[in-house]
């Protein structure tokens, strides 16, 4: 019952704030759309049989071939691109969410057992942290995707790679103010094992703010996969990601045909910023000192 009342004064004081609450519906519709893209876009990007050349570049509102209207035009390869982009946003949600959930229980662990370990292991480790962080992401990511070359697995790779350290980081923080803590030395001289202190005891605490820290990395996974799509070492051309439609119709934009750039690159803008605005009112309520 306590978890109950806890949870609906979350969503009261997540509801005053409008902005933050009409990002989160902008997030969930987005998110709706493209789990039931299948169903609702007018043509499958994937289907060959469905693409007409003679359909490609088609301003918004042409009706095409197959007896339909292509609302917001047509890309390079004539394909609906209102189909494409909710398409691409199913690929981009599916990359930022696996990415950053598995960077997310990387980071944890790590920064997790450095702070529980300490000593020389948590120097080192935390080193090796401190040293990738102080590159860009983009720049690690690129480097990896151009390594392992296109595909969803190693773009997916390369954006683990590129994210985990924040988490790590993160996780460390908290996991290290937890550690010095009355109840986890009372933990350990019962004694409990070392795994059931950190899993249930010191990482359960430090959630909060990995949270936080998630909603902002998934973010960041979808605006990362988008730019190394966009400079070629992401997804292959056939995927028809946000990045891909952006970079696709970027050639075209001096001649006129802006709908094939701008549109994904709306869609593209519109998520991500939804996304950082729901994930900084929840860091403003999780964190007492931010609140009002």
């Amino acid at each position: 019952m306590r978890e109950d009342n806890l949870f609906g004064e979350f969503l009261r004081e997540f509801s005053r704030n409008r902005v933050a609450a009409f990002a989160a519906v902008v997030v969930g519709l987005i998110v709706l759309l493209a789990i039931l893209a299948p169903l609702v876009a007018p043509q499958d990007p994937y289907d060959i049989a469905n693409l007409v050349l003679r359909d490609a570049r088609r301003a918004p509102g042409y009706v095409g071939t197959g007896g339909y209207v292509h609302w917001l035009g047509t890309d390079s390869q004539g394909r609906d691109l209102l189909s494409a982009i909710l398409y691409g946003l199913r690929i981009s949600l599916q990359m930022g969410v696996i990415a950053g959930g598995v960077a997310f229980v990387i980071g944890a662990v790590v920064g997790c057992a450095a702070a529980y370990i300490g000593g020389r292991f948590e120097s080192i480790v935390m080193r090796i942290v401190d040293l990738q962080l102080s590159f860009p992401a983009i720049l690690l990511a690129f480097v990896i995707a151009a390594l392992l070359g296109q595909g969803r697995y190693q773009l997916i790779m390369a954006l683990i790679f590129a994210q985990y350290a924040y988490f790590a980081r993160t996780a460390h923080g908290a996991a290290s103010a937890e550690r010095q803590k009355d109840y986890v030395e009372a933990a350990l001289s019962i004694p409990l094992s070392h795994w059931r202190v950190v899993l249930r005891h010191i990482l359960p605490n430090a959630l909060p703010p990995l949270i936080v820290v998630g909603t902002v990395q998934v973010a960041s996974a979808i605006a990362l996969e988008a730019t190394l799509s966009f400079l070629g070492v992401g997804l292959p051309p056939t995927e028809p990601s946000l990045g891909m439609l952006i970079a696709n119709g970027f050639q075209y934009l001096l001649s006129g045909r802006y709908w094939i750039s701008i549109y994904p690159g709306v869609a593209l803008i519109l998520f991500i910023v939804s996304l950082n605005l729901v994930g900084d009112q929840i860091r403003d309520q999780l964190n007492p000192r931010l609140r009002r």
